[in-house]
């Protein structure tokens, strides 16, 4: 976490001082959720299509790199079944967001919002992110075969 950068998480801007430090806008959730879905079809990873060392995606909106991932994985006739996700930090507090993330995180996978559910943890004080260092992000994705 760094001064002068916004904190976006899913999407989501959360009012807070300090920001995560990047290429892009640094969404770790959006990045974990994006690396899953390319994972789960097979595609690779959010490094290999979107590197930091190309200058297009300096500064992007992670919700572009999603829409992005969500177009692929359609085109290789793979369906969005289910996000399950967990943000890990210790502050600041995420409840507060769950709603307008989970409206974001529906929106930019374009499925229902019952079909993706978000969590965020502390890690009680300890590592990175308990010391209010960092944040982290896992996500896991089900995806199916579309029937055509």
């Amino acid at each position: 976490l760094v001064p002068g950068r916004a904190l976006m998480i899913g999407g989501v801007r959360i009012d807070y001082p300090l920001g995560l430090l990047g290429h892009s806008d640094a969404d770790v959730l959006l990045h974990a959720i994006t690396d899953a879905l390319l994972g789960a079809a097979g595609l690779g990873d959010i490094g290999t299509h979107f590197p930091d060392h190309d200058p297009t995606w300096r500064g992007v909106d992670s919700r572009v790199l999603l829409s992005k991932t969500v177009d692929a994985i359609q085109q290789h006739a793979w369906s969005i079944q289910n996000i399950d996700c967990t943000v890990v930090a210790q502050r600041p507090k995420l409840l507060p967001y769950r709603d307008a993330i989970l409206d974001s995180l529906a929106s930019c996978l374009r499925i229902e919002r019952q079909a993706v559910n978000f969590k965020a943890k502390t890690q009680e004080l300890l590592g990175f992110e308990g010391r209010g260092e960092g944040i982290s992000a896992r996500a896991v994705a089900m995806i199916a075969k579309s029937l055509s």
